[in-house]
């Protein structure tokens, strides 16, 4: 499956068929090879950074990725109108898109990735398995074959045996992906599955697997040239997911020894050989307790998580893809490739944790990375986060000698980010970070559904952070004067106020003592502050004798307060007329829990619901969340159609009581 039998391909100028973090991380290896970098970008995308950083950028359309960038005519158009003569896709559906690679290989353009053939093989998972188990690699037991009818699936997945998993065909990402652990819920997770496989690769195909109990997600990185080459460059632990998509790697894996290493590098490299296979790539495996691992599948394409093997390797994945693709040898073989320390890897998502992972879109009205660790963005302060694409919006990566090490450089880098104005996983990624289990190296697939409560547990001391935020609210109140230290000679009495965390609203007693301190009461607690320095964006304070600080962003009756790493938003109800009560649905009315597309009206006008009873479906940042009924009655009316984007709050569905 090489690209021909003349090896050299040179170009000049690459245009990179993405958008954010990894166009840019793209960019830097480019530059550094000495070439130029062409952006592409959408409506939504017009001031972001990867267009300014670029040396030149093209409008590709709309904001739906479907019109812009998973629109290949118009990417190849693109990189025409700029004079590019190669294209790197990132790690998005693109990558792996043999369609993609063939139009640039039609259009003249060198494909930074493999053969459209050898994407075309690996890109669908049935015919992924049958060609690794040929190559002897172990392989999931699952039904793949093309009867997809209701019936036939159901019965096969009895033949597995429960529970199982249900994958789309096509893509990745965790896209159309559904555990089943009972024939009764099975046709429901079909149904959902399909639908969302649909959506997002236009292949509603899917086939089944045995889920295999609380295993390890373990992937190989691979490389291969148009000479004959192939290596690994070890193994990656992708075990912390969410949704089946990843939030934690790392590397090497706690749970891999040399000689299973060794054993699935060969598995790997030998499957690479087989296929001539050009550029980087990943094999998937899942490991059970007794240290077997299965094939699950083949990335064909750059990983999200590349910066851990890069850490602990030294190599640069990005530069070698491009040297592969210009027809060079790899430089290195087996024997050079050196291991060192350990490196961990987060993935910050806008998303709500606590809301089941809900993604959030908005203004980043504040946004600082530490400089003491790598960093992968593409945002500035101001930045507006869109609802269209995925919700990963930075990694922060972190390398040290052993694994407790680069675990705590990863804890401390995350306290030291700033991400105002937009929800993130900031806290609960620290609280995986911190769990006993996760330290121990003991964390499985099932690691954040059996630790849930745990790791969104609020911090203990609510009432800490209220007097903190109260004081806060207090000495930034654009109404009041200025802050100044020293002692007063006023005389002093409490204002009272009231604030909003986390929906839970708190009553307090503000008062400036005479010797310059603070006194902020709520619940019967007294909390006394000392305030050192206080700035546009940061507080230094004492507290019970303990020197502290905070950093914070005051927006009209907003706070957003960051202590000790863990952010919160704060609302001051201080001077607020009182509001209804937010609606859950229970007035019949069905609202948009999220900014984003309507995928699937899972009811008509007249049809009787109960409540509880799924309505519709709302699709955004790779996620689908289904809404429901909040009461038994009759729908009344729909107010979207299916395709349409909402917007938070919007009434999409009205049921009238029986």
């Amino acid at each position: 499956m090489r690209n021909g039998s003349v090896h050299h391909r040179p170009f000049f100028k690459v245009l990179i068929a993405n958008r954010g973090e990894i166009a840019l991380r793209v960019m830097r290896s480019a530059r550094q090879l000495g070439l130029g970098v062409v952006a592409v970008y959408s409506d939504a995308d017009r001031d972001a950074l990867h267009v300014k950083q670029a040396d030149q950028a093209v409008h590709i359309g709309e904001a739906l990725p479907a019109q812009s960038y998973l629109n290949i005519p118009a990417i190849i158009a693109a990189a025409k109108a700029s004079g590019a003569d190669a294209a790197h896709p990132g790690y998005g559906f693109l990558a792996e898109n043999e369609e993609f690679a063939q139009a640039c290989k039609e259009a003249g353009l060198v494909f930074i990735g493999p053969s459209p053939q050898a994407i075309e093989a690996m890109g669908n998972k049935a015919g992924a398995k049958e060609i690794m188990r040929k190559a002897g690699v172990p392989i999931v037991p699952g039904y793949q074959g093309l009867d997809q009818g209701d019936e036939v699936m159901l019965a096969e997945a009895k033949k597995i045996g429960f529970p199982v998993m249900i994958k789309a065909v096509a893509g990745g990402g965790g896209r159309g992906m559904r555990l089943v652990t009972e024939a009764a819920s099975f046709p429901d997770a079909l149904r959902s599955a399909r639908s969302e496989a649909k959506a997002a690769f236009g292949d509603p195909t899917v086939i089944l697997e045995r889920a295999i109990q609380n295993p390890r997600h373990i992937e190989i990185q691979v490389f291969g040239d148009s000479h004959g080459n192939a290596i690994h460059l070890g193994e990656r632990d992708c075990s912390v997911q969410r949704r089946h998509q990843k939030l934690i790697e790392e590397a090497p894996s706690p749970a891999v020894t040399p000689e299973l290493r060794a054993r699935m590098g060969e598995v790997a490299v030998a499957a690479v050989k087989a296929l001539r296979y050009e550029g980087a790539g990943t094999l998937e495996f899942l490991l059970d307790a007794r240290g077997e691992f299965y094939f699950m599948e083949m990335n064909t394409r750059l990983q999200v998580e590349h910066p851990v093997t890069e850490a602990i390797t030294g190599l640069d994945l990005v530069e070698l893809q491009l040297r592969v693709a210009r027809g060079e040898p790899l430089p290195i073989k087996q024997q050079d490739i050196k291991f060192s320390g350990h490196a961990i890897e987060v993935r910050l998502c806008s998303e709500d944790a606590a809301q089941d992972f809900m993604p959030q879109s908005g203004r980043m009205a504040r946004w600082q990375v530490p400089d003491s660790i790598r960093v992968e963005h593409a945002l500035q302060s101001g930045s507006e986060i869109p609802p269209f694409y995925d919700s990963m919006i930075a990694k922060i990566i972190s390398h040290g000698a052993n694994r407790e090490e680069a675990r705590g450089r990863l804890i401390v880098g995350l306290e030291q980010l700033t991400a105002f104005g937009v929800t993130t996983n900031q806290a609960f990624l620290m609280s995986c970070l911190r769990h006993p289990g996760f330290a121990k190296g003991d964390a499985t697939t099932a690691f954040t559904g059996t630790h849930r409560d745990e790791l969104l547990a609020s911090r203990a001391d609510v009432a800490f952070d209220t007097a903190l935020a109260g004081l806060l609210l207090y000495v930034t109140n654009p109404r009041a004067p200025l802050w100044q230290g020293g002692r007063s000679l006023a005389a002093t009495f409490p204002l009272p106020a009231k604030v909003e965390i986390a929906g839970h609203v708190h009553e307090l007693d503000i008062m400036r003592e005479r010797d310059g301190s603070y006194t902020v009461a709520t619940g019967g607690r007294r909390d006394r502050f000392a305030i050192e320095q206080l700035d546009a964006d940061a507080i230094r304070f004492r507290h019970d004798d303990v020197m502290d600080s905070a950093k914070f962003l005051r927006d009209v009756d907003r706070l957003y307060l960051q202590h000790r790493g863990i952010p919160l938003v704060v609302n001051d109800l201080t001077l607020a007329a009182p509001k209804a009560a937010a609606s859950n649905g229970g007035d019949g009315k069905v609202r948009a829990a999220m900014n984003g597309r309507v995928v699937a009206v899972l009811v008509k006008p007249g049809d009787s619901v109960t409540a509880g009873q799924p309505v519709l479906t709302l699709e955004a940042m790779k996620m689908e969340h289904v809404h429901k009924a909040g009461i038994d009655g009759v729908v009344a009316a729909i107010d979207v159609a299916e395709g349409e984007q909402v917007t938070t709050g919007r009434i999409v569905v009205e049921i009238g009581a029986n």
